[in-house]
């Protein structure tokens, strides 16, 4: 059997998500459907990740291997601060966004690196994702738009976790694989594996979150940073959730440029885009309760 050029892109980023999953994406028809168009908004209101700041007109790093991951496998990626896109009059162009972004996109910023997404942007963009457009958020995304008191932002309701702090240092910690099955992950090992990256400490989480990875917080050598954050049971690291009709995904990786060019983590990357785009079907059911069930003990929780 010989295979298309598109067949060949498939099969090459489908090696990184397990046999299982390859055969679910190379199932599919091939040249009958447009590419999915991703827009990949990498604003900073707040602080300006290393991995996402440019240099002149020239794409970030973390930009320049997501448009790859995607473009190498049928996608139309997008790479932009510009919040504009979000304008009820463009929304639609887009089948998926995904984020590595910093608190209030509507507020310029210091570092004025792109025009802010409008009230009315922000609305449609969630609108979107609620009535069926993908989502991934990348580390810091869950530190974009907060909660005011007991009022929990509706951002913070559709990604599913909320950012507290991080310590210092970063540091290698052990993740818990819970679910093994989900595109990528089983590169990194069936049970545990370890990584070096910044660690978010996250809360309010979406009761409906099927849980991936998670923290196996016993491992944290440094527990302290603002008020030791890492002092507390296991609690969620990658998540998928269905928001309404679209597909939610986050993973707090993505902090460090070697994260990033790690073949392992592309390949997570990957299947995640498979799933919020509804090209591969995952497990999704809620298992929050079981995965982590002290999740809400932290300090000042």
């Amino acid at each position: 059997m010989s295979l298309n050029r598109r067949q060949m892109l498939l099969a090459s980023g489908a090696a990184l998500l397990g046999p299982a999953v390859a055969g679910r994406v190379l199932a599919g028809p091939y040249g009958s459907a447009p590419k999915k168009k991703v827009l990949f908004f990498t604003k900073s209101t707040g602080w300006q990740h290393s991995v996402i700041t440019r240099k002149g007109d020239e794409l970030s790093m973390a930009e320049t291997i997501f448009k790859k991951i995607g473009e190498d496998n049928g996608y139309e990626i997008v790479c932009s601060k510009d919040g504009t896109n979000f304008d009820p009059d463009k929304i639609g162009q887009w089948d998926a966004f995904a984020f590595e972004t910093t608190l209030d996109l509507t507020e310029a910023g210091p570092h004025k690196d792109g025009t802010p997404m409008s009230k009315d942007g922000k609305k449609a963009f969630l609108d979107a994702i609620h009535s069926g457009k993908g989502f991934m958020g990348i580390h810091s995304a869950t530190d974009t738009f907060h909660s005011k008191g007991d009022q929990i932002d509706p951002y913070i309701r559709m990604i599913g976790g909320e950012f507290i702090t991080h310590g210092n240092p970063q540091q290698k910690v052990t993740i818990d694989v819970i679910d093994p099955d989900f595109p990528g992950v089983s590169a990194f090992g069936s049970k545990s594996f370890e990584i070096l990256d910044e660690w978010y400490a996250l809360k309010n989480f979406a009761d409906d979150m099927h849980v991936i990875l998670a923290h196996d917080t016993s491992t944290f050598k440094e527990k302290t940073g603002g008020n030791k954050c890492y002092d507390r049971p296991n609690y969620p690291q990658t998540w998928i959730r269905q928001h309404g009709k679209g597909r939610v995904f986050y993973t707090s990786m993505g902090h460090r440029e070697d994260v990033w060019e790690n073949p392992k983590y592309q390949g997570l990357l990957l299947g995640a885009l498979n799933v919020i785009t509804g090209k591969v079907d995952v497990d999704m059911k809620p298992n929050l309760s079981k995965a982590t069930p002290d999740h809400k003990t932290f300090p000042g929780g």
